[in-house]
């Protein structure tokens, strides 16, 4: 008699306490149940392009040095988010995908690892490395997106960018020049989107650094001529 009322109704204390842990290792639970099902419902597939541009043979060989600035971007265009242009007024996202990187560090790793990876250049670093270089290439990603001309035909990945090459001790622009690649996708698939990203952007690596080792090459040949 006297242990069931000890049990139903606790004299000492020491069940309380027990009680109280077992009520919110309950609400912890619940919780945690709660927050796995957000995740899971709500995770999106990141991509990464990490396109490997091969030295063309017709690429001058340069002994001077190159600074890459930080490359700039519009805000809108910059984003983890993977754009699509439904028209051409309209600029939207892909649901449940997102890049690994903004579209500003792919394009600056894509063409410091192509120059480095040449062996057409003496060096190049990131601005602010320290290296003392005798150019600068500076760019501005204008577009990295995917289009679609007709509603029902699948889209066509654009990448813009707009590149200076600058002779640092003069601070006189060497060259300048718009570079447009655009990649037809073949099917409306994120799969497919992303695959024409790869290879327009491994497209526009090629062209920039080969325009900028022969800009280069064609100012310092002039100089010392």
């Amino acid at each position: 008699m006297n242990t069931n009322t000890t049990t139903s109704r606790p004299r000492n204390g020491r069940l309380v306490p027990v009680r109280t842990a077992l009520l919110l290792f309950g609400c912890l639970l619940l919780a945690a149940c709660s927050v796995l099902g957000n995740n899971t419902r709500d995770r999106a597939t990141v991509y990464d392009l990490d396109p490997r541009v091969q030295a063309d043979p017709s690429w001058p060989r340069v002994d001077w040095q190159l600074s890459l600035a930080k490359v700039n971007a519009t805000r809108v265009g910059d984003s983890l988010r993977i754009a699509v242009r439904p028209s051409a007024n309209e600029l939207q996202i892909y649901k449940g995908a997102s890049w690994a990187r903004i579209p500003t560090d792919m394009l600056e790793g894509a063409i410091l690892r192509t120059l480095e990876d040449s062996g057409r250049i003496a060096a190049v670093a990131r601005q602010g490395s320290g290296m003392s270089a005798q150019y600068r290439l500076m760019l501005e990603v204008r577009r990295f997106e995917s289009d679609y001309d007709a509603p029902a035909a699948p889209p066509t990945v654009v990448i813009e960018v707009n590149a200076k090459l600058l002779h640092i001790a003069s601070q006189r622009v060497v060259a300048s020049r718009t570079f447009l690649q655009q990649a037809p996708t073949a099917t409306t698939s994120i799969e497919d989107v992303v695959q024409a990203f790869d290879q327009a952007l491994h497209a526009v690596t090629g062209e920039i650094v080969g325009w900028v080792l022969a800009s280069g090459s064609t100012d310092a040949h002039g100089r010392s001529t």
